[in-house]
Formats: structure tokens, sequence, C-alpha cells
């Protein structure tokens, strides 16, 4: 048991502290004639210096194997299994206590094919894959590959018919960007090889000068913004996931587990040290099993796919509605609980094991005890983790949460008689779950308000978002006095001076949103309010607004006026990107900087607009689809500034050419000032 948690303890540990976009083992995939007249499907996997690619078949217990999963088989026969045709390194590993086998640098593996029928000829299916070097491992990876009709020119196959491709448009009738043509010299035999999928991306965007990579010159001019803006959201993301464990600790749900979970642990034994040790465990097992839900869900859909998903309207309006039962719950409409089987196998199993295994149990127990307040608390951080685009998000959030979550359980099993000094479970409590469903319903707003920019429905402007929180802190704010009761609520004889201190903020909160009605900026709350171009009447004058919002468009216009060019990477639900609007743009030097002497082109990469027709691109050996707007910006960022995080601001010519290093999440005015003149100077020169 305990070396299953050592390994735990360092994949999770080393897997936070990787880069972004880290890539160590990258795939290739080929079709090409065999020895006899079958054919063969080539995986070759370059693995970086320092890592290594571990082989099929490994021991149960162990790390995971690689594997070839083939989903669809169509007009193909498979022949026998895929077998590895490199060089195997064997060594015994003392964290699983077995010996593993695994490759370096290279690694090639072959599968025999029969084809049955060039016409339909179809076979899909995906590589799953896990690598490690000294310091991290990532986690295990699926890689798709491909092949088709088309992918069969140039192969001799024999008695079977050949099948010209399509090298101009694809079964879909979208336009193709891939040259499905290339061979790999490193594998090329006196046959023809046909690659499914390229790394080099060969398309109408790279003719364009305007998309030419930059990345190399942009980091040649300094240090780019990205570490600033990562290490700032960082903290700030594992700040609120621990506020959110505070939170989450003066909950009804969680509240009275605290003298269930003391006493699990001073019954167990006698020796207070053995207890304190326990104790420490098991605040250890809340935070792995919290990581592990934020690492399990960035490894099953990926930090891009939980950024694409994060603006997603489906996603979006189930999480409002979700948000809004949660709140009618809390309320005292009825009672959400989790299934009575649930907890009570899991209390069982930690009662009738010994060890650690029972520690995880009783942990275990406490999450879903705990989870019908805990739910939009976890959830909401988890949308906020995907917005930033980055794999370590999730985990740092939840690793604030889970802290916060488990340091009062631990404290309290070590110095139990302070237990006694606690406040007994009552009204109290539940006024507390009302307040939270006041706070439920208002953060709800938020997710409808990102699918509502995101898909430009028009239906929650700024002003109707303001109307409503003033309602929700008015009425939280009467609640507190007592005026307004809900069916759970105890009689409330006198107004406690915590509920009238409280009762004042909400008050104050709805007093100061109300000049939002009419334009006022309202900056502490600007992250979470629909952006000011939304409001219909507006009497303030000071924001900035994008001349263009087309990368192309907007580019031509500076030509033409021989003026530099301030690219603004944002999206509807990037908190920071707001921020940086209505705490920076609005000072008066930066307004007339970027209105006066820049072409100010915003670009949201979370815009849903569908494109007129669908883009392939094959990007670090992938092949993928560019369905709307916001991908095409996304995918410029990527490929032009080597950057996937907002907001990201970068100058260049009306060349597209890089004028000064790049610039992040940072609210220090006069950097900003800076980094705009320096711009400008360049371009002047």
């Amino acid at each position: 048991m305990k070396k299953y948690l050592i390994f735990t303890l360092f994949l999770l540990a080393n897997f936070v502290l990787q880069a972004q976009i880290k890539e160590p083992i990258k795939w290739k995939f080929q079709l090409r004639n065999g020895a006899s007249l079958d054919q063969e499907i080539v995986f070759k996997a370059n693995i970086d210096a320092g890592w290594h690619l571990y082989n099929q078949n490994l021991p149960e217990g162990g790390p995971v194997s690689t594997s070839f999963h083939f989903d669809k088989t169509q007009g193909v026969k498979l022949i026998g299994k895929t077998i590895s045709t490199s060089k195997v390194i064997r060594k015994m590993d003392d964290v699983f206590g077995m010996e593993l086998s695994f490759f370096e640098k290279e690694a090639v593996f072959i599968q025999k094919i029969k084809i049955t029928d060039a016409k339909t000829f179809n076979i899909e299916g995906y590589v799953e894959y896990m690598g490690c070097n000294n310091e991290s491992c990532l986690p295990p990876t699926p890689e798709n590959f491909a092949f088709k009709a088309k992918n069969l020119a140039g192969l001799n196959l024999s008695k079977t018919d050949k099948t010209e491709p399509d090298k101009k448009t694809n079964q879909n009738g979208n336009v193709s960007l891939i040259d499905q043509s290339i061979t790999d010299s490193s594998t090329a035999t006196s046959n023809s090889n046909v690659v499914a999928s390229s790394s080099t991306v060969v398309n109408e965007l790279n003719n364009n000068s305007l998309w030419t990579p930059v990345i190399g010159k942009l980091q040649s001019l300094g240090e780019t913004g990205d570490s600033l803006s990562a290490n700032t959201s960082w903290w700030f993301l594992f700040i609120t996931g621990f506020l959110g464990g505070l939170l989450a600790l003066f909950t009804p749900c969680v509240w009275p587990i605290i003298p269930m979970t003391v006493s699990f642990f001073l019954k167990r034994n006698k020796n207070k040290k053995k207890a304190i040790r326990e104790a420490v465990m098991y605040g250890l097992s809340i935070i792995i099993i919290y990581l592990l839900l934020g690492l399990g869900i960035t490894i099953i859909f990926g930090a891009s796919a939980l950024n694409s998903l994060s603006t997603n309207a489906i996603f979006n309006l189930l999480f409002f509605a979700l948000l809004v039962l949660f709140a009618v719950s809390f309320f005292g409409a009825f009672e959400l609980v989790l299934p009575s089987s649930w907890t009570n196998k899991m209390d069982k199993k930690a009662d009738t094991t010994s060890g650690l295994v029972s520690i995880f149990f009783m942990a275990f127990t406490l999450v879903l005890v705990s989870f019908s307040c805990t739910g939009p608390i976890i959830g909401t951080l988890l949308v906020q983790a995907a917005s930033m685009n980055s794999i370590t998000g999730p985990a740092i959030g939840m690793f604030g949460f889970a802290l916060a979550l488990s340091i009062p359980f631990s404290f309290f099993a070590i110095f139990p008689n302070m237990l006694n000094n606690l406040p007994k479970s009552g009204g109290w409590l539940n006024t507390v779950k009302v307040v939270l469903g006041f706070l439920e319903l208002a953060f709800a707003l938020k997710f409808l308000s990102v699918a509502d920019l995101a898909y430009g429905w028009g239906i929650l402007d700024r002003e109707t978002f303001l109307a409503i929180w003033i309602i929700l802190a008015t009425m939280l704010g009467f609640y507190l006095l007592g005026k307004i009761k809900l069916p759970n609520d105890s009689d409330l004889k006198h107004v406690s001076v915590s509920r009238l201190f409280m009762a004042m903020i909400s008050f104050s909160f709805a007093i100061y949103m109300v000049p939002g009605l009419w334009g006022a900026p309202l900056k502490s709350i600007s992250a979470f309010a629909p952006p000011a171009s939304t409001q219909d009447f507006n009497l303030y004058k000071n924001e900035v607004h994008a001349a263009f919002n087309d990368y192309e468009t907007g580019m031509e216009y500076a030509k033409k006026q021989g003026k530099p060019v301030m690219i603004d990477f944002s999206g509807y639900g990037c908190v920071n990107c707001r921020k940086m609007e209505n705490s920076v743009w609005q000072d008066r030097r930066v307004k007339d900087l970027l209105e006066k002497d820049y072409v100010l082109i915003t670009l949201m990469v979370d815009n849903k607009t569908p494109l007129a027709k669908e883009i392939e691109v094959s990007e670090f050996g992938k092949i993928r689809k560019i369905k709307t707007v916001g991908d095409k910006w996304s995918y410029l960022q990527r490929y032009k500034f080597g950057s996937n995080a907002q907001p990201f601001y970068v100058l260049v010519d009306n060349q597209g050419q890089p004028l000064a290093p790049s610039y992040s999440y940072n609210e220090d005015v006069n950097r900003y000032i800076r980094f705009l003149e320096n711009g400008l100077k360049k371009f002047r020169k």
C-alpha cells in the first residue's frame, strides 16, 4: 500500500509542475508495403532526451503499458498483434518493486494488415501510452490515428484495387490544409510510404505572410509575460480554492463531520503519537482524493478541451441550472443528498478495515457526505481553472480547496479537547446554507452570461445582470435582518452583531452596483459582469473598444494608416481579461496610446460563431478541425506567437512582425505604458 501511495504522490506532484505545452513523446503513423504482399502500419515514437516510453504488456500493478486500440476496421483485416522492432531496455523499478521495460530515443511498432477492399478501406484507433523522466511523468495519454482509402496511393496493393485519393477536399467537402503525401525518410524503404498526418502545416494561411510564425523573433526581444501571467493566475486560483475550502467548512454537510472523525481516530488506539500520525495521513488522503479529481478531469478532457468546454453553451446552461437547483435546495425547498448506500458502504469499509486503507475510506466518506454542499464550490472552481487553458490549473485549485478542508480535521484530531469549544450544529448552520444559496444564484448568472456572450444571444446584457445582482444583495440583507424567513429557519429573537454587520455589507454592495446601471465601471466586479459593450444605455465614456475583431481586416487598415498594431487575444470567459480592460485600459494615458497611436484588434478565442467553411490543420502531429471564429484566433495565437493563455497582448508592425516582448496579465499601469511606448519607438525607427 505504501509504495502505491508514494508513487501516486510522486506522479501528482511532478505532473503539476510540468509546463503547459509539453510533448516529450511525438508520434508518427504510416502505411507501407511489408516484405510480403501484405501491408504494415508503422507506429513511430520520437522520444526526447531524458524521457522513456513504457513497453507493451507490463505486469499488473505497474505503470500504464503502451497499447494499440483499433476502433474501426473496414475493408481490412489485422494480422497478428502489434510488435516492437526497437531496442528494449529492462530495469528494476524500486517504486513498483518489479522489472519494467521501456524505450529511449525512439520506439517503432509494426501492425501487419491485409487490405480486403481498397475502395472502402478505413481504419481508425488510438495509441495509449505513458512516459516518464527522472523528475516527472506524463499521465496516460491517447494519440489518435486514422487511415482512409485515399492514403493507399503509392502502395503496391497487388490483387486489390487502388483508390485515387482526393488531394483537394476531404469527404465532408471541407478545405484540406494537410499535405497527405509527405513521406518520412527515416523509415523509408524501396516501396512508397504514406503518412497519415504531418507535423508541417501546408495551407493557405501559411501563404499569407501575416500568419508567418514569429516565435523566435518574439523571444529574442526579451522575456515574455507568460510566466508572470501563469504564476499570478495560479496563485489567484490557489487562493480562490483555499477560500472555497474554508467556506465549505461552515456548511451543514461538513461541520457535523468534525466530531465524528475525531471520535473515529480516538477510538482506534490510545497511543497519542500514533493518533497524530494517522490524523496527518487522514488530511493527506483528503488532499490526494481532491487532487485526483482535479487531475482526472484534466487528463480525461485535456486542458484545451476544458477551455472549450468552459464556454460551451450546453455545459454553461447545465451548470447554470445545477447552481439554481442547489440554491433552491439551500433555501429549504427540498434536500439534496447522495444515495445513503454509497456513504454507508464507505463508512462500513472504514470501520472494518485497518491501517492506511481505513483512513483513506474515512476520507472518502467525508468527500461523499459533503458533496451536496461542496459540489457547487468545486464545480465553480474547476470551471475557473478550465478558462485558464492550463493543464495545471485544476490541480492547483483543487489542492488549495483540499488543503483548507483538511487542515481543521487533522488539527482537531491532534487536539481533540479543542472540539468542546466549537459551536454546536443548529440554526446558525441553516443561515450559512441560505447565504450560500444567495451566492450560488449570483454565480449561476456568470455561467449564463458566458454562454450568452460566446454565442451572441444578447439575452443578458450588463444592465440586466447588475439589476439581478442588486436584487439578490438587497434580499440577502433583509434576510440577515430577519425580515425574510425561509422554511428551515429558527425563530430569530434578536439580530446578532455579526448578522447586523453582514447585512450592512450586503446593502452597501447593492448600493455600490446601482451606478453601474448607467455605465459606471464597477472595477471590483468587472471580472464577473458582462462587458460594458453590452450596455444599452451608457453615460460612461472612458472604456476602450477595439476598432477591429478580425485579424486580416485590422492589419489591412493599419497598413493603409501606417500605424502599429496591438493584438489583444481575449475571451468572453476570461476573468483576467476583464480586469485588465477595467483597471489598466481605462487609465487616461493607456487609453490615449491605444486609440491614437495603435490599431487595436481584439480576437476572442472562445467566439462560437461558425466559419463559412471548416479548415483542417495539423498541429503537434494531430489533425484537428477549425470550425469557429474562436478556434481560428486560438490557432493563430499558438501557431504564430507560441502561446495559448489569455489575456495575451502582442505589438506588431503592419506586416505582422513583433515590435516588443509580449505582455500578459499584470495590472501595473506604468509597466503597461512602458510596454506600449517601447513598441511605438521601435515602429517609428
